[in-house]
């Protein structure tokens, strides 16, 4: 690996033209190839991993969403059911084949070289690498079924970004270093991606699973600890050596770092506990106040509190007396409900309306964050 940069350098100040150096390139990547894959499926070049990456982002930023400009969304409950199920079963099948496959006691946690020998293990680790290519390119559905569903303000730039980068890759993975110290990423992101798509299947299960999906936040920081565990896991690599390319272990770093940083940040602006003046209610000029919290599993079950009371959500309307037929009585102030992409019942108060009567507007939120 360290040819490449020396390499580098040296086309840096040389007068070759571009093809040239493409060439030059090429042929010295294939002499460090694994010579294993040699007529693989997508494995001769990464030119066609590029062309799928292209049209996922294609379809999903231009075609798609022009397409649904004038459509209704698409009401595929059954098919999000099946195709989280589905996985989850694959990624508890790849977690399984990384342990058996190594990580079950043979591999060392400090510094696991490659085995590019013909034994069992190594082709087995070899094959399931090429899996682990193919269940990248399978994730593009999540955002698929977003545009299909109308769900655009879910397609983030942390969303795109994870999507189009982790089937490169996963390329890269299965050409050069398939097994070793790298996979250990792989299997702590099949364990997270059987959690995470767990809660989805049950998300899309139906209203009467909700009251089961008040872990939705720990997902994200679920997936921060994935992240620090393959940031630490690769700095051992840099300073054990077992022969395990220390560039790669670089990149590990980089991309563990970047990816902390990103959901971190969405983890702030997502989860943040926003404080919320009370609101004051005229009453018969009696001041009562209420302060709503959006983070509570009242929200999550579909009640909201109002004056003291609980107030149970029907047909998109609030009714117990105070609020009747989607407007807010006596001075109460605007409010408004949101639906996730999991369709829980947010609340959120917006401020007061001068004693003026204000409606409940029923209003498609944005969900939460979810990966790889």
């Amino acid at each position: 690996m360290t040819g490449f940069v020396k390499i580098a350098i040296d086309d840096y100040y040389s007068d070759n033209n571009w093809t040239t150096i493409i060439n030059k390139y090429w042929m010295l990547a294939e002499r460090v190839s694994d010579p294993r894959v040699q007529g693989w499926f997508l494995f001769d070049t990464p030119l066609p991993t590029l062309a799928v990456v292209i049209a996922y982002l294609a379809f999903v930023m231009v075609a798609g969403p022009l397409w649904m400009a004038n459509k209704k969304p698409f009401r595929i409950q059954n098919v999000l059911v099946a195709y989280n199920a589905g996985q989850v079963l694959l990624s508890l099948y790849m977690f399984y084949e990384h342990l058996a496959s190594g990580w079950w006691g043979d591999y060392s946690l400090a510094c696991q070289p490659v085995d590019y020998s013909e034994s069992d293990k190594a082709r087995r680790m070899l094959h399931l690498c090429w899996v682990y290519y193919f269940s990248k390119l399978s994730e593009f559905a999540d955002t698929i079924f977003f545009v299909l569903r109308k769900k655009k303000s879910q397609i983030t730039w942390l969303h795109l970004y994870h999507h189009a980068l982790t089937p490169f890759e996963a390329w890269l993975l299965v050409k050069f270093i398939a097994g070793g110290h790298g996979t250990f990423s792989n299997v702590v992101n099949n364990l997270v991606h059987v959690i995470m798509y767990s809660y989805y299947m049950m998300a899309a299960m139906g209203p009467q699973y909700h009251k089961y999906l008040w872990w939705k936040k720990h997902l994200t920081t679920l997936q921060l600890v994935q992240f620090f565990m393959v940031l630490f896991h690769s700095i051992s690599a840099l300073l054990y050596d077992c022969g395990y390319p220390k560039l790669i272990a670089s990149g590990l770093i980089l991309h563990s770092t970047i990816f902390i940083v990103l959901f971190t940040n969405f983890y702030m602006h997502a989860y943040k506990k926003e404080k919320v003046k009370p609101l004051v209610v005229n009453n018969n000029n009696k001041g009562e106040g209420i302060t709503e919290d959006t983070n509570t599993s009242e929200h999550a079950n579909g009640h909201i509190k109002v004056n003291g009371h609980m107030c149970n959500k029907v047909n998109g309307h609030i009714s117990n007396g105070y609020i009747s037929n989607g407007t807010l009585s006596n001075g109460i102030t605007k409010a408004s409900l949101h639906e996730s992409h999991d369709d829980v019942l947010l609340y959120e108060t917006n401020g007061i309306s001068n004693g003026v009567n204000r409606h409940i507007v029923n209003y498609n939120g944005t969900e939460k964050e979810k990966t790889q």
